[in-house]
C-alpha cells in the first residue's frame, strides 16, 4: 500500500444512508443516493441521501421543539456541551483531515493545519464565549438584554467543509439557538464525521440536525421554511441573492458570506520577496478555492517587473498532484465543472491580452484528476474579466500602479469587498491605505489571521459577520426592558 492509499484508508470513506434528526440517525423519507467524488481520481467514493423538503420539515420541527430548553439551559451548561464536542472532533482530527483531502482535494498537510486546525481553534473560542454569556446593558431606565434568535438554517459551502460549518454551528449553539445544517452536496462526508462527534458529545436531541441534499431542493426548502428564524449562508453571490429572496417573504434574518476578489497591494518599499511569496501562497491556497484569496496582486511600478519574476519563481514551486503525496502543494479543483470554469477564465485572460507568466492551458498537469496548473498573469488591466470576476481557482492577476491613490482606486474597483492586504515598510502609510479599502478585512505586512476578529464583507461579498463575539451576535435578538 503506497502513501496515497494509506492516507485514503485513514478517511474510512463509506456510503451513508441516514440523516441526523432529533438526536437519531434516521432514514430519509424520500431520497435517491447522491454520489460523492474524489477529485484527484475522478472516482465515486461514496453516496449520501439526496433528501428533500419533507426531511427539512422534520429537522426544523425537531430544532423548534428543542429551542426552548436549549435557550434556557444557560451559558455555562451550553459551554460544557461545546467543550465535549471539541474533544470529540479533536479525537477524529486525522480522519477528518483525510476525508477533506478526498472530498475537496486539499493537500493533506493543509487539511491538517487549516481545514481541521482552524475550526478546532474557532470552536475553542466559542466554548469560552458561551461560558462568558452576554451581560445586560443599562441605558437610562432601560435594561437591554440579548436573547437567542431561534432556529438557524445553516447552508454551507464545499471549499472549507468543516470550518464553515463550525463557524456557524458553534456560534449559534453558544448563543442558545438550535440548528438545521444543509452541507454542500460535493462534500457531505465531513459533515457526517462532525455529527458522529455531535452524537458522541451528547448534545440534546434536536439541538443540531443534519439533512444532506441539493441546494435547489433541500437548501431552498430550508431557506424558505416558515419556522427558520435565521438563515446563515456561505457560498456564491448569485446563490446568496436567491436565498435572500426566499427568506424575504417572511422577513427572516439572513447572514451572507459570499464571494471575493481581494487586492494585495505591494508598495515599492515593501519586503518584496516576502510580499510576493506570501501573496502567491494566499492566492493558491486550497487550489485558489478560497473566498478571501488575494487574486489581484497590485505592485508599484518601480518594482513591478521584479515582482513578476518573483511570482514566476514562487508559482513554480506549486507542484500539482495527489493530495496525499507529501510533495504536492496544489491539489485538484473540487469538480469537473469547477475545473472547466477555471480553464475558461484562463482562456479569457489570454484572449484579452494579459501576459502569461506561468502555468496556462499548456502547462503539465496529472493525467487523471480535475487539475488546473498554477497560473500567473501579468499586465492585467483592472477591467479585464480575470481582474473583475471571482475565478475560484489557482489564477493570479498582477496589475501595476503608480501611487497610493491609484492603488486604492484599483482595489476598490470591484463589486466585492471581502479581504485584502497592504505591504509597506511605512506602517502609517499601510494603515492609512488599509482604512481606505472598501473591504471587510485587511492584513498589513502578512499579519496573522485572528479567529476572534469579525469576518465578513462589504458590497456583494455579503452582510453580517462570523467568528468571535461579532459572529455570536448574529444569532442574538436585542430586547429593551423599561423600568
Amino acid at each position: 500500500m503506497d502513501q496515497s492509499d494509506t492516507g485514503r484508508a485513514t478517511a474510512k470513506v463509506a456510503d451513508r444512508d441516514r440523516l441526523y434528526i432529533n438526536g437519531e440517525w434516521v432514514l430519509p423519507l424520500h431520497a435517491l443516493p447522491m454520489p460523492v467524488h474524489d477529485p484527484a481520481t475522478e472516482e465515486v467514493v461514496a453516496h449520501v441521501p439526496d433528501a428533500g423538503s419533507a426531511d427539512i420539515d422534520r429537522a426544523v420541527a425537531a430544532a423548534r421543539q428543542a429551542f426552548g430548553p436549549w435557550a434556557d439551559l444557560g451559558p455555562a451548561k451550553r459551554a460544557e456541551h461545546l467543550d465535549r464536542l471539541h474533544a470529540a472532533i479533536f479525537k477524529r482530527a486525522d480522519q477528518l483531515a483525510a476525508t477533506i483531502s478526498i472530498e475537496v482535494g486539499t493537500p493533506i498537510k493543509v487539511s491538517r493545519r487549516v481545514q481541521v486546525g482552524l475550526p478546532l481553534m474557532v470552536l475553542r473560542d466559542y466554548v469560552t464565549l458561551a461560558r462568558e454569556g452576554t451581560e445586560p446593558e443599562v441605558i437610562g431606565n432601560s435594561l437591554v438584554v440579548r436573547e437567542p434568535a431561534g432556529v438557524v438554517g445553516a447552508i454551507t459551502p464545499w471549499n472549507y467543509p468543516l470550518h464553515q460549518v463550525v463557524a456557524k454551528v458553534a456560534a449559534a449553539l453558544a448563543a442558545g439557538c438550535t440548528v438545521v445544517l444543509k452541507p454542500a452536496e460535493l462534500t457531505p462526508l465531513t459533515a457526517y464525521l462532525l455529527f458522529e462527534a455531535i452524537d458522541e458529545a451528547g448534545l440534546p436531541p434536536g439541538v443540531v440536525n443534519l439533512v444532506t441534499g441539493s441546494g435547489p431542493v433541500a437548501g431552498a426548502a430550508l431557506a424558505a421554511h416558515p419556522d427558520v428564524d435565521v438563515v446563515s449562508f456561505t457560498g456564491s453571490t448569485a446563490t446568496g441573492a436567491a436565498i435572500s429572496k426566499l427568506a424575504a417573504d417572511r422577513i427572516a434574518r439572513v447572514t451572507l458570506e459570499l464571494g471575493g476578489k481581494s487586492a494585495n497591494i505591494i508598495f515599492d518599499d515593501a519586503d518584496l520577496q516576502t510580499a510576493v511569496k506570501v501573496g502567491v501562497g494566499n492566492a493558491f491556497l486550497n487550489a485558489g478555492q478560497t473566498c478571501t484569496a488575494w487574486t489581484r496582486m497590485l505592485v508599484q511600478r518601480r518594482v513591478y517587473e521584479e515582482a513578476v519574476d518573483l511570482a514566476r519563481t514562487a508559482s513554480s514551486g506549486y507542484v500539482t498532484g495527489d493530495p496525499f503525496d507529501a510533495r504536492t502543494r496544489l491539489g485538484p479543483l473540487v469538480s469537473a465543472r469547477q475545473r472547466d470554469r477555471v480553464r475558461a477564465y484562463v482562456d479569457k485572460g489570454l484572449d484579452q491580452g494579459a501576459r502569461l507568466v506561468s502555468g496556462g492551458p499548456d502547462a503539465p498537469i496529472p493525467a487523471r484528476g480535475w487539475f488546473v496548473a498554477p497560473t500567473v498573469f501579468a499586465d492585467v488591466e483592472p477591467e479585464h474579466t480575470i481582474a473583475q470576476e471571482e475565478i475560484f481557482g489557482p489564477v493570479l492577476s498582477i496589475i501595476p500602479f503608480s501611487d497610493a491613490d491609484q492603488a486604492v482606486e484599483i482595489a476598490n474597483n470591484s463589486r466585492y469587498g471581502l479581504a485584502g492586504a497592504v505591504w509597506s515598510s511605512h506602517r502609517d502609510r499601510a494603515l492609512a491605505v488599509a482604512r481606505r479599502l472598501r473591504t471587510g478585512a485587511v492584513d498589513i505586512n502578512g499579519a496573522a489571521f485572528n479567529p476572534r476578529a469579525p469576518f465578513g464583507g462589504y458590497k456583494q461579498s455579503g452582510n453580517g459577520r462570523e467568528l468571535g463575539r461579532h459572529g455570536l451576535e448574529e444569532f442574538l435578538e436585542v430586547k429593551a426592558i423599561q423600568r
